[in-house]
């Protein structure tokens, strides 16, 4: 045997299993650790450990200025209503939780009453400074997160005929109520900024 075979074998020798330095450090020691799911593959033992996702975006390419200065306007005005369009989506789920738990209507139509008059004295300087366009995005946004329209939303808690009215109105000045979010199609570009904004990236 080489002197290096023998070397080898030596310090083999000394970290047996049964050998007393191991003995030691197993009865001093405790060795700290996690369980994870594992499988074995061709005889192999493999740990199998699952990773939060990640997205990756890609820095937007524009064809020209126009679309640039699209992009960006767009940006701005998601970001300036999306808050709102938030702010809906949880009203109106404790709104409708809280209508589902009244009797008459009667008591249904002065809550209704009461919960508009609040909004509107929290809310209506700041929606009455919205540009045409960031209205518009702010109506698709409401689709988006009560999955109703404004429209809708209207109806349920101010019955069909403010619905009507409303909407009439809203038809005068270029807005409809009954409009309806697309992600997939129309509105593509406002869901990927919405997106980003939700993963803090814009």
């Amino acid at each position: 045997m080489t002197m290096r075979g023998l070397l080898f074998f030596a310090a083999l020798m000394c970290f047996h299993v049964n050998s007393p330095v191991i003995a030691e450090m197993q009865e001093n020691e405790r060795v700290e650790g996690q369980t994870v799911a594992a499988r074995v593959t061709d005889g192999d033992t493999l740990i199998v450990i699952e990773l939060q996702p990640v997205d990756v975006v890609a820095p937007r390419q524009f064809r020209n200025r126009w679309e640039a200065y699209r992009y960006d306007r767009t940006v701005r005005n998601v970001r300036r209503v999306y808050p709102y369009a938030q702010l809906a989506g949880i009203m109106f789920r404790e709104y409708s939780e809280q209508l589902m738990q009244m009797d008459s209507e009667r008591e249904r139509r002065e809550f209704a009453r009461n919960a508009e008059k609040e909004f509107r004295q929290q809310f209506e300087e700041d929606l009455k400074r919205l540009t045409f366009s960031q209205g518009l995005i702010l109506i698709k946004l409401i689709d988006r997160e009560t999955n109703h329209t404004s429209y809708d939303v209207v109806r349920e808690f101010r019955g069909l005929f403010s619905a009507v009215f409303w909407q009439s109105l809203g038809r005068l000045f270029g807005y409809n109520l009954k409009t309806e979010y697309d992600p997939y199609g129309e509105d593509r570009m406002i869901e990927e900024i919405v997106q980003l904004i939700e993963e803090g990236l814009l």
